[in-house]
């Protein structure tokens, strides 16, 4: 499908595109960023790396909070941001991004009425937009690799779980871990997929990776929580996913870090980090 270029930036020597297509999956057109660095420019594919932000967040936030272009230039990393959640179907309460299940995407494919017919943001990723970006831009798609943020940290631990060889490395930031047993993953999980709480393990990084038979990223997998983290009790849950890896396992390095909250300022401080994580799976 033909992708609208909504803008372009030049950026350590590649450039930032901001784009919007038609999606198939999810019946509405979608936005995503896609930032090329300069190897790619010069025509050699380079792996891609997949950021799924979270709640209240756009295809800009990670691109323009996050400072991410400079060491991705550096390393020939391509990054691909897309949007969190269908917008303008209509549906009653989508624009309430504060409030799980009232339009928060949270990286599933709804079963539920009224979100089922939009709310596809799985297929959207796995059919649809990423197929679109491996066949349409400099990118290889055996060297791809996800993380993401809160809701999208959540996104990023579901989809390579259940996808098994698409995604080859894997982290990230202040996710949540096991959305059954926070009210956020709860009211997401019953708006979305019903009551019938049989079904919800398999959107559940901590249930998913208890169910493994063994370590599925034997290279390792980076969590980072900040401690200041006014979700983390309540919400987050890493120890849950700490406990999984252990069970099965596979190695995690989970960093906690004193006075670090929730928001971008932590994600900044250690975005390098995730992108030389994921270099040293993908690149060479």
């Amino acid at each position: 499908m033909a992708w609208e270029l909504i803008s372009e930036h030049a950026s350590f020597g590649g450039v930032q595109r901001f784009h919007r297509h038609a999606s198939a999956e999810i019946g509405l057109p979608m936005r995503f960023a896609l930032y090329l660095p300069p190897q790619a420019q010069a025509g050699t594919p380079v792996p891609l790396l997949v950021y799924l932000a979270g709640l209240t967040c756009t295809e800009e936030t990670f691109t323009m909070k996050a400072g991410a272009q400079r060491l991705a230039a550096e390393l020939g990393l391509a990054l691909l941001m897309p949007d969190t959640s269908p917008r303008g179907a209509g549906v009653a309460g989508e624009a309430d991004r504060w409030d799980f299940g009232v339009g928060a995407g949270f990286y599933l494919d709804a079963t539920q009425a009224p979100w089922a017919t939009h709310w596809r943001m799985e297929s959207y990723l796995l059919r649809d937009l990423l197929p679109q970006v491996w066949a349409q831009a400099p990118v290889r798609q055996d060297r791809t690799g996800i993380f993401g943020h809160s809701m999208g940290g959540h996104g990023a631990m579901t989809l390579a779980l259940r996808h098994p060889g698409v995604f080859k490395s894997l982290s990230a930031l202040a996710p949540i871990c096991a959305p059954m047993l926070c009210p956020w993953g709860v009211k997401a999980f019953s708006g979305y997929l019903g009551e019938d709480r049989s079904r919800w393990a398999a959107h559940d990084a901590s249930a998913l990776m208890a169910a493994q038979a063994g370590a599925p990223y034997p290279q390792g997998i980076l969590v980072d929580q900040g401690l200041a983290d006014k979700f983390l009790a309540e919400q987050l849950h890493p120890e849950a996913f700490e406990a999984a890896c252990a069970a099965v396992g596979q190695p995690l390095l989970l960093r906690r870090h004193a006075g670090y909250d929730h928001g971008y300022y932590f994600i900044a401080s250690v975005i390098d980090d995730h992108l030389r994580h994921h270099a040293r799976q993908l690149v060479g």
